[in-house]
């Protein structure tokens, strides 16, 4: 099965910033493996639906929700089946649980369409004071 785990949540203040990691793994060497996924990062506050974030392909084509462009910037390792989110000038209206997401069907192409992408993380949880 395909597992995907974040990692980096936690405290900060308005200003700061975080790194969030997430990595895939996948015990099915019938599907495409790392290469053939498109990654995202979505967000989720209490009470709220859930947004995109950002959206990356393996060929480094990203796209950035309106809310965080020029402050948050993903990228991949393609030697450790890891994406990262880079979260800088982090404002109050950060807070929310941080999932990332991958999916093999229209990976070349980058997305903040959360329907897009088949397999989910759990999550981590940001949390950012004023």
């Amino acid at each position: 099965q395909v597992q995907l785990v974040e990692s980096g949540g936690g405290s900060v203040q308005s200003g700061g910033s975080l790194r969030l990691s997430c990595t895939l793994s996948d015990d099915n060497p019938r599907r495409p493996g790392w290469g053939g996924y498109r990654m995202g990062w979505f967000r989720q506050a209490p009470g709220k639906v859930r947004e995109g974030v950002a959206g990356i392909t393996q060929a480094g084509d990203s796209i950035y929700a309106d809310s965080v462009k020029g402050r948050f910037t993903a990228s991949l390792d393609n030697a450790r089946n890891a994406l990262y989110l880079q979260m800088n000038s982090l404002e109050s209206e950060d807070t929310a649980m941080y999932y990332c997401a991958a999916d093999p069907y229209l990976w070349w192409q980058p997305s903040l369409r959360e329907n897009d992408f088949r397999y989910w993380g759990p999550g981590t949880q940001v949390d950012v004071s004023s």
